[in-house]
C-alpha cells in the first residue's frame, strides 16, 4: 500500500501536493496541515455495484415519521431546533470553552431521560466522574443516562450497537479518531471521517445523535466545512462569560427555520430560559443620562429592546478612536461621517466609543438611527427620551427607512410602555435630531 503525504486546507478540505500560506481555494491563511494517506495501487482495486430501487416521493410523503419530535419542555431550546429533537438527526452544537456548552448537553440528555428514552453519553476529553460530578452539582435528575469516556470511533460505534441507546452524544468530534486512517485527532480526514461514519451508522437507525464542536480563534466551527454540510442541523452557543445571557443561534436546519434564536440565562443551577429577554435588558436601566438610546433589533422572529451608550470625549493624541463593544466598527465610522456632513457636526477632535449593554451583538441595520443619536445626545449633553425606541436604518443621504417586520417590533415597545420613533418611513435625521434632543 502506498503513503501519500497531502495538505489539506481545515477551512474548505482544498487538497494540495506542498505546504501553502494561503489557500488558494477560500483564500484562508496558515490553514493547510499534513496528512498521510494509504493509497491502494489501481490494480488492485475492486470495484463493485448493483443498481437500487428508488422510492416514490409521494408514497414517502406520510411514512417518513421525521415530524415526530420529541419535544424537550426547554421552549427556548424547542424554538430554535423548530419544535424539537427529529429522530435519526445529526444536530452540532458548538461555541467557546467556559460559555455552556456542557452543561446545555446534560440539560437535553435530563429531559431526553426523563421522557423514557435511553441516553448514552461519550466522552472524550473527560472522565465518567467528572461528567457525573457536573450533573450532581446542576442537581440534574439522569436517571437514564449511561456515561463512557472514549475518543476511538470502532469502539464507541460498537458500543452504541451494543448498548442500543436512543440518543447519543458525542463531545467533542474534534477527539475522536479512526485506525483506519493515519492522522492525529483534529485533523481534516479524522473529523470527516469520524462524522460520515457516525452519520452512516444513525441514520439507518433513525438514532438522534448530538455532536458537539469547538472553534476556533475567530469563533468559527473548528475542522473542515464538509463537517456543517453532513449534520442537519447546527447550533451557536454564544455570550460574553462576563455576563449571563446566552443566546443559542440557528444556522442551519433541515427540519426548522433558521436564524431563530433562544436566550438563556446561567445560573448556578445551569442555564435558564429568559421569558422576556428586553425586560431583562431594561432592568437595570438609569435615569435619562445623555447619551444613552433605545433600538430594536431582530434575532430570528424574535424583537428585542436594547440599550445602546455613547461616549464622546476630546481627542488627545491627534488621531480620533472609534471603539466598539457589540457593534461593527466600521458601522460606526459610516455613520460618523454621515453625522458629520448631514448634521453639520464636527467629531474629528474627539473620540467615539459606543457600547451595547448585556454584552449583545447588534447586526440589525434599524439600529443606526440609536446610535446616531446617541452620539450627538453624549457630545451636545442632551437627553434622549427615556420613553421613545428608536428604529431606522440611516442611509448615506441622512434618510431614515424603517426596517421589515414594524408590526412586531411596535407591539414589543408598547408592551414595555414605549413608543416607536419614527413612525412613518419619509424622514431625515436632521429632523430626527430637531424633534427628540430640540436643537
Amino acid at each position: 500500500m502506498k503513503i501519500t503525504t497531502l495538505y489539506a486546507c481545515n477551512k474548505c478540505s482544498h487538497q494540495s501536493s506542498k505546504w501553502l500560506g494561503k489557500c488558494p481555494q477560500c483564500d484562508a491563511w496558515n490553514s493547510f496541515t499534513q496528512e498521510e494517506i494509504r493509497q491502494q495501487p489501481a490494480s488492485k482495486r475492486k470495484i463493485k455495484a448493483h443498481a437500487r430501487q428508488p422510492q416514490e416521493f409521494v408514497k414517502l410523503i406520510n411514512k417518513s415519521g421525521y415530524e415526530q419530535r420529541w419535544t424537550l419542555g426547554i421552549s427556548e431550546l424547542d424554538r430554535v431546533l423548530g419544535g424539537g429533537v427529529v429522530p435519526g438527526s445529526l444536530i452540532l452544537l458548538t461555541g467557546e470553552p467556559g460559555i455552556g456548552k456542557s452543561t446545555l448537553t446534560l440539560q437535553i440528555a435530563e429531559k431526553i431521560s426523563a421522557i423514557g428514552k435511553k441516553v448514552l453519553y461519550i466522552s472524550g476529553e473527560e472522565s465518567e466522574e467528572q461528567i457525573s460530578s457536573r450533573g450532581s452539582r446542576l442537581g440534574l435528575d439522569l436517571k437514564n443516562l449511561q456515561l463512557l469516556s472514549e475518543s476511538n470511533l470502532e469502539t464507541i460505534l460498537s458500543t452504541t450497537e451494543e448498548q442500543q441507546p436512543e440518543f447519543l452524544i458525542v463531545d467533542s468530534i474534534q477527539v475522536v479518531s479512526s485506525q483506519n486512517i493515519m492522522g492525529s485527532s483534529g485533523s481534516v480526514s479524522q473529523v470527516r471521517l469520524c462524522a460520515e461514519a457516525i452519520l452512516e451508522f444513525a441514520k439507518p437507525e433513525r438514532l438522534p445523535v448530538l455532536l458537539i464542536g469547538h472553534v476556533t480563534k475567530d469563533g468559527t466551527l473548528a475542522g473542515p466545512r464538509v463537517l456543517e454540510h453532513l449534520v442537519d442541523t447546527v447550533l451557536y452557543l454564544e455570550g460574553n462569560r462576563m455576563y449571563d445571557v446566552r443566546i443559542l443561534r440557528g444556522v442551519k436546519n433541515r427540519f426548522g427555520a433558521v436564524s431563530e434564536v433562544g436566550i438563556f440565562e446561567m445560573a448556578q443551577n445551569g442555564l435558564q430560559e429568559v421569558k422576556n429577554p428586553s425586560e431583562k435588558f431594561l432592568s437595570q436601566r438609569q435615569a435619562a443620562t445623555p447619551g444613552v438610546a433605545l433600538v430594536s433589533t431582530m434575532e430570528g422572529t424574535r424583537p428585542l429592546i436594547v440599550e445602546v451608550q455613547a461616549l464622546t470625549a476630546e481627542t488627545r493624541f491627534g488621531y480620533p478612536r472609534r471603539t466598539a463593544s457589540g457593534f461593527d466598527v466600521n458601522r460606526l465610522q459610516l455613520l460618523i461621517a454621515v453625522i458629520e456632513r448631514h448634521l453639520n457636526i464636527q467629531l474629528g477632535a474627539h473620540d467615539v466609543y459606543v457600547n451595547v449593554v448585556g454584552g449583545l451583538k447588534l447586526q440589525d441595520p434599524a439600529c443606526d438611527l440609536g446610535i446616531c443619536l446617541a452620539i450627538v445626545s453624549s457630545l451636545k449633553k442632551k437627553t434622549v427620551p427615556q420613553n421613545t425606541v428608536l428604529l431606522g436604518e440611516v442611509g448615506l443621504t441622512g434618510e431614515i427607512r424603517l426596517p421589515a417586520k414594524m408590526e412586531i417590533r411596535k407591539r414589543e415597545a408598547e408592551k414595555l410602555g414605549l413608543k416607536i420613533f419614527p413612525t412613518s418611513g419619509k424622514s431625515h435625521l436632521i429632523n430626527a435630531v430637531k424633534e427628540l434632543l430640540s436643537f
